[in-house]
């Protein structure tokens, strides 16, 4: 084969570099990361990544957001609010465990270095859980208070569940997610009578 047939282009490109600055990631943490050790990995060259990320931050958060797209799980649609949320919590808590340890092992530097960049990679991870899809349905359904939606209240499950795996660091039991829901977010966003 010549090297015109095998060069890759486009999509194909972007998303092998964009692979290989993930595995660079988990071999190696943010602090390490550099555009000549992903360009190595990828078996290309530092201007050909140059080109599209002008900065490790940039080629940081585009490898995340790829990972982010290519890796999320469906959202839930067991035909009720609770049933949605607590399908998709119980996985979000099982994935979160292990992210949180991935992000907090290799990512730690990024905080320190640019903390609005980290707030929103949040928010779009966040976005990629798909809790919006469950709120919005369960709206079409009847089943909460449409005018109780604010973005804090839509947050608010993920948000408490993120509180305990920061507390205990291991995927929550089913019990704990259930008391969050039913005691706590449900309530409320009650139709009001």
């Amino acid at each position: 084969m010549t090297d015109r047939q095998t060069r890759r282009r486009g999509a194909a490109l972007e998303s092998a570099l964009l692979t290989a600055a993930w595995d660079e990631l988990m071999d190696n943490g943010y602090e390490r990361l550099t555009m000549e050790a992903v360009a190595e990995r990828a078996q290309t060259s530092r201007p050909v990544i140059a080109r599209r990320w002008g900065s490790r931050q940039e080629l940081f958060t585009a490898a995340v957001l790829h990972w982010i797209d290519h890796n999320g799980p469906p959202v839930p649609d067991t035909g009720t609010l609770r049933g949605d949320l607590l399908a998709s919590l119980a996985s979000k808590s099982e994935r979160r465990a292990e992210i949180r340890a991935v992000f907090g092992a290799r990512f730690g530097g990024l905080a320190e270095e640019n903390q609005d960049l980290a707030q929103q990679l949040r928010q779009r991870i966040y976005q990629a859980l798909g809790t919006e899809e469950i709120w919005d349905r369960a709206a079409a359904r009847g089943e909460v208070d449409p005018a109780a939606l604010t973005p804090r209240i839509r947050d608010l499950p993920l948000d408490l569940v993120s509180l305990e795996l920061t507390q205990t660091h291991e995927a929550l039991p089913l019990s704990v997610i259930e008391e969050i829901l039913d005691t706590i977010v449900l309530p409320l966003v009650a139709p009001r009578d």
